[in-house]
């Protein structure tokens, strides 16, 4: 069985590999005629489609949103509203925020019936000044997560900010690898979201998108966080 995963990963990364030497088309590709334009792109969408029929696996994704970019949260929404759309539950658990209700818990709890929320944070380090009361409301966000998670009604679980409770010691990596790691049978997707993920999650997880940061408002032209754009 090991040797045909192999062979199809194989199989997977020279499709790959001629979908790039393909290119994506366009005025990118060189041809000057239209003939040769459309002769390409039908040898891309051959490649393409083996490309799909080769990829026919499907599981539980452990998906990471990372990078002292924007957008990490945001991003978790948004395949928050697209489980929604697919009339499968969503349990939104955040592990720092809290001391605020935001623009988007707002609209989640007032447009969906299948979304769970739980701000279970008391605000950032500087504000509560209380890191002992701190780890206590992290260890008990991961207690509550654990349940969601085991249950596979939940086609989504959004862990919001839990890179930062790794980051701040309040909670071990690898506590939540060998966790994860002991489950059978989940079909369900598992989002963790914050910059500073720790290398133990980001080599386990499936999915790893790190947010760039080029520009901010806030760091650039001192301007403050605004409703709609960061609550």
């Amino acid at each position: 069985m090991a040797n045909n995963i192999q062979s199809n990963l194989s199989k997977d990364k020279n499709y790959d590999d001629e979908a790039l030497k393909i290119g994506i088309g366009g005025k990118l590709s060189p041809e000057t005629n239209e003939g040769l334009y459309k002769k390409r792109m039908k040898k891309r969408k051959e490649i393409q489609s083996k490309r799909l029929e080769m990829r026919k696996s499907q599981k539980g994704l452990v998906i990471v949103f990372t990078g002292n970019g924007k957008g990490k949260t945001t991003a978790s929404l948004g395949m928050a509203v697209r489980t929604l759309g697919h009339d499968q539950k969503v349990v939104i658990i955040q592990f720092i925020k809290g001391a605020w209700e935001t623009g988007e818990e707002k609209a989640f709890k007032k447009l969906f019936n299948n979304i769970t929320w739980h701000s279970l944070g008391e605000g950032f380090t500087w504000e509560t000044q209380d890191r002992i009361r701190d780890e206590e409301c992290v260890i008990n966000a991961w207690q509550i997560a654990k349940k969601y998670i085991e249950d596979n009604s939940y086609k989504l679980i959004i862990l919001d900010e839990i890179n930062i409770a790794f980051k701040l010691g309040y909670l071990e990596p690898l506590e939540v690898v060998s966790f994860l790691k002991k489950l059978h049978n989940q079909n369900n997707h598992i989002v963790l979201t914050g910059r500073g993920a720790p290398k133990t999650i980001l080599e386990f997880a499936d999915l790893v998108t790190e947010m760039n940061l080029i520009k901010h408002p806030f760091r650039d032209q001192g301007i403050k966080a605004q409703k709609c754009v960061e609550y």
